[in-house]
């Protein structure tokens, strides 16, 4: 094989290489530099986004059991739960509390009742065959009397000291006889303040098992009103079958009213000093998505708190809704947008735009030359800054950073400059505030559904 056919293949590779990089790297120049632009005014507008959840801001609880703590029962578990979404009537079957531990002391009780009654049976047998004997004894003594009575009287003929010894035998006789009918009455009492006190217990215990029986009712939980039923959240989940009631707060249903809503956010404690109450908040649901409602901010906790799934600490938001929608329903999940700030007809630009180094800028064409413009910045939001000084409307600037951007010349800001534009960023804020402070002195304060541990069951009204 020849020298030149062995070389044209290998030149021909070589070219098609080299075209192919030439063109493919002054595509990505041109995709780089078109890259760009152009600032414009406008309105900005601040928010803080938080993942919330619907609940009722007023709902009327059913409550389960009201004597199990009279009882001696703690705790109880439901077993037995409607489906979720049933629609139920006034009076209807909801739920069945677990009844093993009310069952075993309805028997416990019957036992010890039987027990007293044969007690009370027992001592009124004893109390009959004591006195019977004692009155035994008053009658024979009352038949020895009438012996020394006539003995008294017989010896009257007799010498003095015959006839005062019947007497002394009368008196003793006389004696005794009152010893004994003492006696008698003092056994009559005995036996009735132990009949009494037997017959209390009995009635302690009947009153006892009255109560469990009319317990074991109240462990068929039914529907108070018209409703579906929906279960609930608490700390540890949905609840259902399995479930703990405890006796402290044996709700196991509410009633809630689907015309208040509000939903219960969390905002990450970053973000939280922006949220004031009283503030517009744009609500989504996930379950439909294509609908939007508005709200407002109406508590901010003081105090945040470590939650499970979340990194940092946040603080607790309620937000009220403003729309009444037959499909909202409690422990829907809505994506809750605060708005915490809004600018009219400001500059800003987007965040890749802005770069850091010992101060902010933006790289932007000045005079056909491409320079770092150094600016000052002012409040964000997830995508877009403020710019207060640095650039002007119609100015473009790169969205990227040109590889060769360590090259370009810096423009600076005037110290005075900075200077002013702090202090006039610094009486803007005070304004804000104070504008806030007067909306939030209209606004009342608001009574809050409590939902730490929350119970059991929702039933919604229709």
């Amino acid at each position: 094989m020849s020298f030149p056919k062995i070389i044209l293949p290998i030149l021909l590779l070589l070219l098609v290489g080299a075209g192919y990089y030439y063109y493919n790297g002054q595509s990505q120049k041109d995709t780089t530099a078109d890259l760009k632009t152009t600032i414009k005014k406008g309105e900005f507008k601040i928010h803080v986004t938080a993942t919330g959840e619907l609940q009722a801001k007023r709902s009327e609880k059913i409550r389960g059991p009201q004597g199990m703590r009279a009882a001696g029962i703690w705790n109880t578990t439901i077993s037995d739960l409607v489906t979720e979404g049933t629609v139920v009537k006034k009076g209807d079957y909801v739920a069945t509390l677990d009844r093993t531990e009310l069952e075993n002391k309805i028997k416990d009780a019957g036992s010890e009742l039987e027990k007293i009654e044969t007690q009370l049976e027992q001592a009124k047998i004893d109390t009959a065959i004591d006195l019977r004997g004692a009155r035994d004894e008053l009658i024979n003594l009352r038949f020895a009397r009438q012996e020394k009575v006539l003995q008294v009287e017989q010896s009257k003929y007799e010498p003095q000291m015959v006839i005062q010894q019947a007497q002394i035998d009368l008196e003793r006789t006389d004696r005794d006889y009152s010893q004994l009918t003492n006696k008698y009455s003092l056994k009559q009492e005995q036996a009735e303040a132990k009949i009494s006190e037997i017959n209390a217990l009995l009635k302690q215990n009947q009153n006892k098992l009255d109560l469990y029986m009319k317990l074991m009712e109240d462990f068929i939980v039914k529907a108070p009103k018209d409703g579906m039923v929906i279960y609930a959240r608490s700390w540890n989940g949905k609840k259902g079958p399995g479930s703990q009631v405890s006796s402290w707060n044996p709700t196991v249903a509410e009633l809630p009213d689907l015309s208040d809503m509000v939903s219960k956010t969390y905002v990450n404690e970053v973000d939280i000093s922006k949220v004031k109450k009283g503030q517009d908040v744009e609500i989504k649901v996930d379950a439909f998505p294509n609908r939007a409602y508005t709200g407002s901010v109406i508590k901010v906790a003081n105090i945040g708190e470590q939650l499970k799934n979340y990194d940092a600490k946040v603080f607790e938001v309620t937000v009220q809704v403003n729309a009444v929608d037959s499909i909202l329903r409690p422990a829907m999940t809505t994506a809750n947008e605060i708005l915490t700030n809004i600018y009219d007809d400001v500059l800003f630009v987007p965040i890749e735009a802005l770069h850091n180094d010992s101060f902010s800028y933006v790289i932007k064409t000045d005079v056909g030359k491409v320079v770092k413009q150094e600016v000052i910045t002012g409040s964000s939001n997830d995508n877009e800054i403020l710019i207060e000084h640095g650039i002007k409307e119609g100015d473009e600037i790169y969205l990227t950073k040109p590889s060769d951007a360590d090259d370009f010349p810096i423009v600076l800001i005037d110290q005075k400059i900075k200077d002013d534009i702090k202090r006039k960023q610094e009486e803007e804020a005070q304004a804000r505030q104070a504008k806030m402070m007067e909306k939030l002195k209209n606004m009342k304060d608001e009574d809050l559904p409590t939902t730490k541990g929350g119970d059991d069951v929702i039933i919604i009204m229709n």
